[in-house]
């Protein structure tokens, strides 16, 4: 079931997202493709009971362990991150290899970008290894305000 909401860019992710679970051999179920599509389609972070209101709109029995469920799906495939500090989800922007991410986040409009620097991810192993320790995650938050917000306030 293909929302019809997604634009062409959100279409390319979840045939990307198709592709990468079916070689991976795990199922990507129309809920789970659902969440996905309502991430990929809003390009901001979003809450699980504000997925829950959008699935609803599609799904009427939709419940919060549904979305949490494809959630939890989704975070273990790569297809999305979750943002601790907002305590929400972002779809990822390039899901097709595994890697440590790193995100600037606007405090005045919300907007959040991904990044993948492999100058800061090895930093970060190497002030890790100096430290001997052994890291179960590497997500980097850092909030400030975008160039746009920017440069409306001078």
């Amino acid at each position: 079931m293909k929302p019809t909401h997604c634009p062409p860019n959100c279409q390319n992710a979840l045939r990307v997202a198709d592709q990468l679970c079916q070689g991976r051999g795990v199922r990507l179920t129309p809920q789970r493709r659902q969440v996905l599509a309502i991430l990929c389609d809003h390009h901001k972070p979003m809450g699980a009971y504000d997925i829950l209101d959008l699935l609803k709109g599609e799904v009427s029995t939709a419940k919060p362990p549904t979305v949490y469920r494809a959630l939890e799906f989704l975070l273990e495939q790569g297809l999305v991150h979750r943002i601790e500090s907002l305590n929400a989800y972002v779809s990822c922007i390039h899901p097709e290899h595994p890697h440590a991410s790193q995100f600037l986040i606007c405090r005045d409009c919300g907007e959040v970008r991904e990044l993948e620097s492999r100058s800061v991810d090895q930093t970060l192993d190497s002030a890790l290894k100096a430290c001997g320790f052994k890291a179960d995650s590497q997500v980097i938050e850092v909030t400030g305000r975008c160039l746009r917000c920017s440069e409306q306030t001078g």
